[in-house]
Order: structure tokens, then sequence, then C-alpha cells
């Protein structure tokens, strides 16, 4: 097993994480309180996966209920009603995962550690199990007090 990510690389997930979700859905998250993860996603029903590549190697995962992915597609598309994650709202919360990556590969290059980002990959479905050979953390980010997003960080940094 490779060890989790050095906690001083967890800020750039986090920071983008919320200031994207800030800005595309006007949802104001706050971080809980991390913890090592087994990657069994038992409250998720839709989950995007973004490989991370160059410098860092691994995987994020932004997981969520159902519920709160139809609540960010619909906010994502200006309040049209979403009734089921259908190819138009999977399509955008698809974009999600690459805006926050995307965003969290720039801060990182701004620290002077190059990584890129692969296409999303979205889960669906009930009582969701991963394997990995690195290390994970979850981190809870909340809205009004309750987990919204849990954010999977599993990667490694290759120097």
């Amino acid at each position: 097993m490779k060890p989790a990510i050095d906690v001083r690389h967890i800020n750039p997930f986090l920071q983008s994480s919320i200031s994207i979700m800030e800005s595309v859905t006007q949802i104001k998250l706050t971080v809980g309180k991390p913890e090592a993860t087994d990657f069994n996603l038992k409250d998720t029903s839709y989950a995007i996966q973004v490989g991370i590549v160059g410098e860092m190697k691994g995987q994020a995962i932004l997981a969520m209920t159902d519920e709160n992915a139809k609540d960010i597609a619909s906010k994502m598309m200006f309040g049209m009603p979403v009734n089921e994650i259908d190819e138009m709202a999977a399509s955008a919360l698809n974009e999600l995962g690459n805006m926050i990556m995307g965003n969290t590969a720039t801060i990182f290059s701004t620290l002077g550690i190059l990584i890129d980002i692969t296409p999303p990959l979205a889960m669906q479905g009930n009582d969701i199990k991963l394997r990995s050979d690195i290390d994970g953390i979850k981190v809870p980010l909340m809205y009004d007090g309750k987990p919204y997003i849990n954010l999977y960080i599993c990667v490694y940094h290759d120097k």
C-alpha cells in the first residue's frame, strides 16, 4: 500500500472544491472532519472519479446521493428541474468534476507541482465498493451542517 497524500497537499483539493461549487451552483460548502477511508461508498448513489497523473498519481472522487446530484445538476443548468440523472444531468456533473480537478491542477502548479487530470468517470448505484493500492482519505463537504458531497482523495506524490 502506498501511503496517503501528505496533509499539506489536501488543501488544493478542498480549496478548489469549495470555490468551484460556490461559483457554479451558489452552494457554500464547509469542510467536515477528514478520515481514513476503505472506499466503501455506503450512502452514495452518484460518484465522479477523476484520475491524477504527473508528479502526483491517483484518483479523486466526488461522491453524493442521487438527490444531491440532481440538486447540483439543476443549479448548474440555471434552475432547470432535474428529476432524474439523465445524459444531460450526468454531463453537467462530469463537467463539475472537470472544473474542480482542473482548478486543483492549477493550484498545484502554483506550488511547483505539475499534475494533469483524466476525463471523469461517473458511477451510479448503491453501496459502491472501490479498491486501491493507495491509502485514501474522505473529507465531507458540508451544507447546512450535513454532508453534501464526500471528497475522496487517493493520491501520492511521485517525487
